[in-house]
């Protein structure tokens, strides 16, 4: 048995597809996982499950949610190595002086750095980003609300399918859940 966070792309946000965490927890319950908890408002659930495939889990949140819930929405699983390795080896560290305003946009693919170069070249002065394997770290000192580093950016640029950002804050909380 093995612990994951599910990370659900753009739920809650802006008023647009609206989840109840309480209805997100029934949904993967009923999927079969056990000691199933959310974090926040935002798309973040952490279970445990008999399941070793990251990506069939996230495929099948994906499609639980479309038959049960009517949403399409892209999800994501990482386990506790995963999000250990995240936040024992933070690039940003040195950089990043608000957790609130730095990032992690997880993404469906790996990271080739050919490719975040193209993402960089969008990047207001002062914004940071460093590689990591199926990850970018990001810095927004200005915060979120006004840069063109948007998730749309990472999925077309990169080529991968989902890409979703939490903040370090919340990073760490589901490293700490996974533990």
């Amino acid at each position: 048995m093995t612990r994951y966070a599910g990370l659900l792309r753009g739920i809650n946000v802006g008023g647009n597809k609206k989840i109840a965490m309480a209805d997100l927890r029934k949904l993967v319950e009923g999927l079969g996982h056990t000691d199933v908890k959310t974090l926040l408002q935002s798309g973040n659930v952490v279970f445990t499950s008999d399941s070793a495939d990251q990506a069939a889990l996230a495929a099948q949140l994906e499609q639980a949610i479309e038959a049960e819930l009517g949403m399409s929405v892209g999800c994501l699983v990482r386990d506790g190595a995963d999000l250990a390795r995240i936040t024992a080896h933070n690039p940003l560290g040195a950089v990043a002086t608000n957790p609130s305003r730095q990032f992690v946009v997880f993404l469906s693919g790996t990271v080739d750095p050919a490719k975040l170069a193209e993402v960089e070249a969008v990047a207001k002065a002062g914004e940071v980003l460093a590689a990591g394997e199926r990850e970018v770290h990001m810095w927004l000192p200005d915060g979120s609300a006004d840069t063109k580093l948007t998730h749309l950016l990472f999925q077309e640029r990169l080529g991968v399918q989902v890409a979703t950002a939490r903040n370090w804050n919340t990073v760490t909380k589901l490293a700490a859940l996974l533990a």
